[in-house]
């Protein structure tokens, strides 16, 4: 049966189901769910990544970590983590750039939260050299100094999607009319999670709010304050949730989030200031993907790389600096905050 035929029948028994729980299907089924069936990354996926354009992204990243994990005096063992790893792709440039910081991966043990055991193999491939461990959740990270990154995660994890009325709220559903798939809004209703919303919304204005986004932060936080170490959060989104973000991409192609369940990535912006709330740890500034990156060097690395580029090659080296850095392009949709401990020093690239 396929995945549009289990969510009708689900509907047409316990009745509309949450944007929250459509997401959840659709990217997570064991059987049908887009990270479970495939690989959707790089030019023959439905997307591309930071890491999957430029080994430049991953190796500035390793490098602002390996700085931040000297700063703080090379606590031995420490974990070096990453959510959501992908093909792996950003954990061996991460790799390849700190080989050369003296006790670095000596001291580091790498763990890769990741759910879909599809993925668990190709990032085993492309880390064949290292020694990783898989977990599932940021829960079965090792209690010690924890130094993890988090490139495009938090804009997939499931949200909820709220219509403001007067004093309450409509959320969004998914239901069915003449057997497809549709959107809706429930009954009016308080909702307490949002009452700090109703002083900078209207009515007709959208907020989205990912339940599970609090947890982790607060989660890989609280390690930091224990512990040490630091965090950087990369995605897309802006400090604070408004409007209707929802969207599906397929073959590099924004398409209809409802037409084809499980065959297409689903994503919302990332409400930042949401995340910063849960952290039990200092947080830095909200900063630009693009002032980071140059703030940590990029276009010297990029005028590096470059001297021993020619033709397309070239061409497509100075296209990727671009798309990572410039405002029209990922320097400005693309935004990064750190966590670090109370007292002391964001990572490289970022601000107190």
């Amino acid at each position: 049966m396929s995945l549009r035929n289990i969510l009708r029948a689900r509907i047409r028994q316990t009745g509309p189901m949450s944007l929250a729980d459509y997401m959840g299907e659709c990217l997570l089924h064991p059987e049908h769910g887009y990270y479970t069936t495939g690989s959707p990354f790089g030019a023959d996926g439905d997307f591309t990544t930071a890491p999957e354009i430029s080994q430049m992204f991953g190796e500035l990243l390793g490098l602002s970590l390996a700085q931040s994990w000297l700063d703080q005096g090379t606590p031995a063992p420490f974990t070096l983590a990453e959510l959501g790893p992908g093909r792996g792709t950003l954990m061996a440039d991460v790799l390849r750039a700190t080989q050369r910081v003296p006790g670095f991966h000596a001291a580091a043990e790498i763990v890769l939260i990741e759910r879909s055991h599809a993925l668990r193999n190709q990032q085993r491939q492309a880390l064949s050299d290292a020694r990783i461990r898989h977990c599932d959740s940021v829960d079965d990270l090792p209690r010690q100094p924890l130094f993890l990154i988090a490139n495009e995660f938090f804009d997939a994890l499931p949200i909820r999607q709220f219509t403001r009325t007067d004093r309450h709220w409509r959320e969004t559903q998914i239901g069915l009319s003449d057997g497809e798939l549709i959107r809706g809004l429930a009954p009016a209703l308080p909702q307490p999670m949002l009452d700090n919303r109703l002083a900078d919304t209207k009515p007709g204005d959208v907020v989205e709010y990912a339940p599970s986004a609090a947890p982790i932060v607060h989660e890989i936080s609280q390690r930091i304050a224990d512990h040490g170490g630091s965090a950087l959060i990369i995605d897309y989104g802006d400090w604070r949730s408004l409007g209707d973000t929802f969207q599906a991409v397929q073959d590099h192609q924004t398409v209809d989030p409802l037409a084809s369940p499980g065959r297409a990535d689903l994503t919302a912006h990332v409400d930042f200031e949401a995340l910063a709330t849960a952290a039990n740890c200092a947080v830095s500034r909200l900063t630009p993907q693009g002032v980071f990156l140059e703030r940590l060097g990029i276009t010297q690395r990029a005028q590096t790389l470059a001297a021993s580029l020619r033709g397309e090659t070239l061409e497509a080296h100075v296209a990727a600096h671009r798309r990572l850095t410039h405002p029209d392009e990922m320097g400005n949709l693309f935004k990064v905050i750190g966590l670090f401990p109370e007292g002391g020093s964001p990572p490289p690239g970022l601000d107190q």
